[in-house]
């Protein structure tokens, strides 16, 4: 049985974050908020419990929460989510959780990080803002749990890691995959080069839109008579868009929730978990996955502060203004250094779901529940046989605990805010590669795209007023 971790914290812990807000510059804040919040009365604190706020009540955050929950040094003290049912549900869970009526519900993010008694956060909010409520959780010297993929755009994900790295914050990534063992045994056997150099290196992403909440079938019953079988095919100006269009839900603040994107009618099947395949909010399966399987890709190739030089994307895609408009299916090709090649793909059987390694001396695979290689002594074990373990990677007891740790040791996480950057840039840029219809050359060291200003355009992206990212 693994020893638990101490849940003792270090001398001085309890008023770090206080010092810091109070010596350190801030970033602006992204928004004015309406109104006028007092800040909450601190409370006196347990020495050997971390106080968290949820943000976020939809596919990720009740999972997150409820493991968050099960660690006895952790108590959750607040919830926020935009739709009022959700945040009631997120609220009662926890409060049921604890057997009373302590933790407090916000409508606003903001208003919940000027509480002087929180002393970290877990984001699980769709990607158009991570970016905003990221760096502000970061001015407020508030630890992070965030969810993948690092931000909606390179140029967010590059405020971010600045905001983390200024605020001195601890980060930890969803990137979950990186505290499973059969996952480390993978990128263990490549850095300890026991499939050799490595050429070659496949991932395998989801392809299609998946509709997670089963919202569509309602409406394509209505749009069936029209001929419309795929939401892919509902574009403005038609009768089928009229019928996809309706006013909000009471209780979700739509105006709020569309933030700092551009403003779009209602349609309810591009709102809650579907908002992935709208550009608008979500960058398709390409930009939801490869945070996990190029994630691990990195990890065994030692790029966790690098990236590729040379990036060409290919992809289907469905009308731009169409309900759900990312790709259904791409390939993207990318040149690393030492000429290591990179596929990453979702649509095409040649290349498998999850991660493979391919080197001079044999091939490594892994996926979820999945495990393969080219030597059948490799394949025994969850774990790398402690002989060939020359080069060994960070062993997590499990990803939210290893954020607890972290937040007390003050000792990076094992997916930190740069790794978390680097393993989503590829995905970017193939994105972008696709949108502009050629190869990217990139400069992994200044993160800039080279003789491009059409591409480089696009390591941003336009917010709507008021919001704005310092």
């Amino acid at each position: 049985m693994q020893k638990q971790p101490s849940t003792a914290r270090p001398l001085g812990w309890l008023n770090r974050r206080h010092f810091l807000k109070a010596a350190g510059a801030a970033l602006v804040l992204p928004a004015i908020l309406p109104g006028c919040t007092m800040s909450a009365p601190r409370r006196p604190r347990a020495a050997n419990r971390i106080t968290l706020g949820v943000i976020g009540w939809g596919m990720q955050g009740p999972g997150n929460t409820r493991n968050f929950l099960n660690e006895a040094d952790c108590q959750v003290i607040a919830a926020c989510d935009l739709d009022a049912n959700r945040l009631a549900k997120a609220v009662s869970t926890v409060n049921e959780h604890y057997n009373n009526r302590d933790c407090k519900a916000y409508h606003d993010f903001r208003e919940m990080f000027e509480r002087e008694d929180l002393d970290a956060v877990m984001i699980a909010v769709p990607d158009h803002w991570h970016g905003i409520v990221a760096t502000e959780a970061a001015r407020h010297k508030l630890d992070i749990y965030g969810e993948k993929p690092l931000a909606k755009t390179i140029a967010e994900q590059q405020a971010i890691v600045r905001a983390v790295e200024k605020n001195n914050v601890i980060w930890q990534t969803g990137s979950w995959q990186r505290s499973q063992a059969l996952f480390r045994k993978a990128a263990e056997i490549v850095r300890n080069g026991l499939i050799g150099e490595v050429t070659h290196v496949e991932v395998g992403l989801p392809a299609g839109h998946h509709d997670f909440p089963s919202t569509t079938p309602e409406l394509l019953a209505k749009l069936k008579p029209l001929g419309i079988t795929s939401l892919a095919d509902v574009v403005p100006g038609t009768e089928a868009w009229n019928l996809a269009v309706s006013e909000p839900p009471t209780g979700l603040d739509y105006n709020f929730w569309i933030g700092p994107s551009k403003m779009e009618p209602y349609i309810a099947q591009r709102v809650y978990q579907n908002w992935r395949w709208n550009f608008n909010t979500g960058g398709g399966q390409l930009l939801d996955w490869v945070g996990h399987h190029c994630d691990i890709a990195h990890w065994g190739m030692d790029c966790d502060r690098s990236g590729p030089d040379e990036v060409e994307g290919h992809g289907d895609f469905p009308p731009a203004n169409a309900v759900w408009n990312t790709a259904t299916k791409y390939r993207i090709e990318l040149k690393y250094p030492h000429d290591i090649i990179m596929t990453i793909a979702g649509g095409y059987p040649d290349i498998r779901s999850g991660t493979k390694w391919i080197g001079t001396d044999g091939w490594v695979w892994v996926d979820r529940g999945g495990f393969d290689c080219s030597n059948p002594e490799l394949k025994k074990g969850k774990s790398l046989p402690e002989a060939l373990r020359k080069v060994k990677l960070y062993e997590s007891p499990g990803h939210q605990r290893n954020f607890l740790d972290c937040v007390k040791s003050r000792k990076p996480t094992i997916t930190p805010v740069e790794t978390a950057h680097h393993s989503t840039i590829p995905g970017h840029l193939g994105l972008i590669s696709m949108l502009v219809g050629r190869k990217l050359h990139w400069d992994a060291k200044s993160e800039k795209i080279h003789n491009d200003s059409e591409a480089s355009q696009l390591l941003t992206r336009p917010y709507r007023a008021p919001w704005h990212l310092a």
